[in-house]
């Protein structure tokens, strides 16, 4: 363990060393192309009762490539990297308590026998007036990029680091394979479509995603909202409980996120999935506060407080329960700090119950 937190220390030097020596977000070699990325580092310690404590550390480097030959047309490659998995592949519980792409995440990604390259796509835009229009993509694509975003509790760099309070585990989101997207906006609404062909999933068999999006832009006395509708379905390649039969997947999910002053604002993920297939959890309720460092003088930091709630699946796991609170420390505008606690609770039906806290620290340099 000391091992790995002095490891940790020396990134995290490095990491404040390379954001205040570089004063940019992105690197723009001219008008049209340009270079971005994140380099974070993580160490988290668990205490649970019904497992070994242990703790464990990793790093990931994300870059993104971008070119825009015209105002309309965009082309993107992203790149990642990672050395180690953190406790993704020692700890218990059923849900990843940091849910970034970690080493095994960038290497075969979806039995493709592609490492490192996340996504590349090129994407047209239709303008139809000055508040309507239509976004077409299409290459290698990450679902999560269209559908269930959310401003408060959508990105495990700069917000909440569990999986089940990133995205709804429940709606099964593919990411990094073939498809295309379609985004259309006017004034206040936007609806988005996605389909993807995968590779490959947990049980080696190639199939289809399609998530359909519609949202919503309210603006009040209090600040924006956002109230998102999805849903999602693959082909039949998934094994049944029995594990005999092929089945497909559906599900129905809510996102919403409301401003609540210029200090607050607050979040709720609803939803369910059918249990014709083998899954982990049929339902979430997930809900949360999210605390800007307005509060106490600071613009760049922030902070947040959820909660998760999912049961319902059909494989030996009966209710999975999460309590996680943030708060996140910016350096400056291009580095941060994260001190962050979880408690988790596995309950299953035949097995003895897993829970415990998961103690958290995390730096990220964007640029």
């Amino acid at each position: 363990m000391r091992n790995n937190i002095c490891h940790l220390f020396i990134l995290f030097l490095t990491l404040a060393l390379l954001a205040f020596t570089f004063d940019c977000y992105a690197l723009e070699i001219n008008g049209q192309f340009s270079i971005s990325g994140i380099l974070a580092g993580a160490y988290q310690y668990q205490d649970v009762d019904g497992d070994d404590d242990l703790g464990r550390g990793a790093v990931p480097l994300q870059l993104a490539l971008t070119y825009a030959p015209g105002e309309n047309d965009v082309f993107s490659a992203k790149f990642g990297f990672a050395a180690g998995n953190g406790l993704i592949d020692r700890t218990g519980f059923a849900l990843s308590p940091w849910t970034a792409d970690l080493e095994d995440d960038t290497r075969d990604i979806n039995g493709r026998n592609r490492d490192y390259l996340l996504t590349a796509w090129y994407m047209h835009r239709f303008e139809f007036g000055a508040e309507s229009g239509i976004s077409v993509t299409g290459g290698i694509i990450d679902a999560t990029d269209y559908l269930d975003e959310n401003t408060y509790s959508n990105d495990e760099y700069t917000q909440f680091m569990n999986e089940a309070l990133v995205n709804g585990p429940n709606a099964f989101l593919p990411s990094y394979d073939i498809g295309a997207s379609l985004q259309f906006t006017h004034k206040d609404l936007a609806l988005s479509g996605v389909l993807m062909h995968i590779g490959e999933n947990d049980t080696g068999n190639s199939y289809n995603f399609y998530g359909l999006q519609l949202g919503y832009t309210i603006e009040t006395f209090l600040g924006p909202g956002n109230y998102r509708m999805l849903v999602g379905a693959t082909s039949n390649d998934f094994l049944d409980p029995s594990g005999l039969a092929q089945e497909n997947r559906k599900c129905l999910l809510f996102s919403f996120d409301q401003q609540f002053g210029s200090n607050y604002g607050t979040w709720l993920r609803m939803g369910t999935q059918d249990d014709a297939a083998a899954i982990s959890y049929k339902n979430i309720y997930s809900g949360g506060i999210y605390i800007s460092g307005q509060l106490w003088g600071r613009q760049n930091d922030n902070g947040g407080i959820g909660y998760a709630h999912l049961n319902g699946g059909n494989t030996g796991l009966d209710t999975s329960r999460v309590l996680e609170a943030y708060i996140r420390f910016g350096l400056n505008d291009y580095l941060a700090f994260t001190m962050d606690i979880q408690y988790m609770n596995d309950d299953y039906e035949i097995a003895e119950k897993i829970k415990g806290f998961i103690y958290g620290l995390r730096m990220a340099a964007e640029f």
